[in-house]
């Protein structure tokens, strides 16, 4: 395996494993949240159970003549009560009241008339989380009698162990309702989704190993839904770029072949340019008048060979910035085009004058690779100049962190046709002759410096090309 792949995950470690662990704590979190108010009501009945209770036993005093017990059934009653006291308070202010003759003394009072649910769930968990045991008295409206108020005296120690036994049971049936919730939903993802997702994730494995290999193509399941849609894009694009890469290896091959072609044609002229100088010798007018001709024909076939040979072996080196005055470039580059063409020897160039007018200002900093960018700016003025144009300007500016370079021409603009494959090597160019490398290389150059180049406007009364370069490199 490459250092660049990743293992699958296994069953433990997968998606698969997640959703059940998080399902697994979801369900056990939403039965936490309805624990604690259940827990609270369980309390709450308890008391209330306990009141009804005492209030049953209190009935017995009204049977007697003197609302009075003898000891032994007074002590029967209230152990049936599970009260240290019981205290019946009657609508006719009458009070029937059961107690032991030394009650302990009162902890803590409850009234069940008053309070909220916040409150009930407070004091639920502060009655289980305590460890000792307090005397409670407990105050409640009996539930068969509105108007009757009930007071007891209890132990709380019974009240956590019922507590603590019911919180056991939820406890359990919590594990067993997510332990089987999140199978279920363990199952149900895993056939629908991870199963799913690992073989497209395979698929994706295998094509990257060999992405020439068209079995290696995934093959749609069918599925209708999302993974369904994901799966047929995904065959589609691992087929697009089968035939991308089969087209791009053609491509090399062929390149490869032109590439040497081109090298062993270039030393062929080379030959013929010296043999053509030993014309230049003769008196004959017949040869000297042929003889330009025949440097021109030589000079463009070698100037195909070398734009092809920069193009096929990847047209920009590796850049060199350093900062200069961008006056001083174009300067330069208008030097070297009016030489080209005072020789008479440049690329189809002529010796009619050409104005080229420097519109840069000489204080305008560049951080860039200087000779890329003679290369650039030459072609630019080249291309205008051989299609006519009389008048030639390039002029820069500040926008944010970037400069804005134009090179305008007058000429007569270019074709729709022309335009439409402008940066297409080998298509693009509107001079018979020409190769059409000539901009692709220009504009990889630029792009290379973190820029652009763009036809800004073409017409009858000329041609703007556009360069964006960060100022900075």
């Amino acid at each position: 395996m490459d250092k660049g792949d990743k293992a699958i995950s296994t069953a433990m470690t997968g998606l698969s494993a997640r959703l059940l662990v998080l399902t697994i704590f979801f369900v056990m979190l939403a039965e936490f949240l309805i624990y604690t108010p259940s827990v609270s009501r369980y309390r709450k009945n308890y008391l209330e159970q306990r009141i009804a209770t005492a209030h049953v036993a209190v009935l017995a005093l009204e049977a007697t003549p003197d609302n009075m017990v003898s000891p032994e059934l007074e002590e029967e009653l209230l152990y049936h009560a599970g009260a240290y006291a019981v205290a019946l308070k009657l609508p006719n202010r009458r009070v029937l009241l059961l107690a032991k003759d030394m009650p302990p003394g009162v902890d803590v009072t409850f009234d069940l008339r008053q309070g909220a649910f916040p409150m009930w769930i407070s004091d639920a968990y502060l009655a289980m989380f305590r460890d000792d045991n307090r005397v409670m008295r407990v105050i409640g409206e009996s539930p068969k009698s509105p108007g009757v108020s009930v007071e007891i005296v209890i132990d709380e120690a019974p009240m956590r162990q019922e507590m603590l036994g019911f919180s056991s049971r939820i406890l359990q049936l919590s594990i067993v309702i997510s332990l089987l919730t999140a199978g279920l939903v363990y199952l149900s993802l895993l056939f629908m989704m991870v199963r799913p997702m690992g073989r497209i994730t395979r698929a994706m494995i295998r094509f990257r190993q060999d992405p020439e290999d068209i079995s290696r193509t995934i093959k749609p399941s069918g599925r209708q839904d999302e993974i369904g849609v994901a799966e047929h894009e995904l065959a589609q694009m691992q087929k697009e770029l089968h035939t991308a890469l089969a087209q791009k290896t053609r491509l090399a091959t062929l390149g490869a072949a032109v590439a040497k072609v081109n090298h062993d044609l270039r030393n062929s002229l080379a030959t013929a340019v010296l043999v053509s100088d030993r014309l230049a010798d003769i008196d004959d007018p017949e040869v000297k008048k042929v003889t330009p001709r025949l440097y021109r024909a030589i000079d463009k076939a070698i100037t195909l060979c070398s734009q092809t040979l920069n193009y096929v072996s990847g047209g920009v080196d590796q850049l060199n910035k350093s900062p200069f005055h961008l006056s001083e470039l174009i300067s330069e580059v208008f030097a070297s085009v009016r030489a080209g063409m005072s020789g008479g020897d440049g690329p189809g160039v002529s010796d009619s004058a050409c104005d080229m007018i420097n519109g840069v200002a000489f204080e305008l900093d560049i951080h860039a690779d200087r000779r890329h960018l003679f290369r650039v700016f030459e072609n630019l003025i080249l291309n205008a100049v051989q299609a006519g144009a009389a008048t030639v300007r390039v002029s820069a500016r500040m926008s944010g962190e970037r400069i804005e370079i134009d090179v305008d021409d007058d000429g007569s603009g270019m074709t729709e046709k022309s335009q439409a494959r402008l940066f297409e090597p080998f298509t693009g160019s509107s001079r018979d002759g020409g190769t059409g490398l000539g901009l692709v290389i220009a504009r990889d150059i630029v792009r290379h410096h973190g820029g652009d180049l763009n036809l800004k406007s073409t017409g009858p009364i000329g041609t703007c090309f556009e360069i964006y370069l960060p100022q900075g490199g």
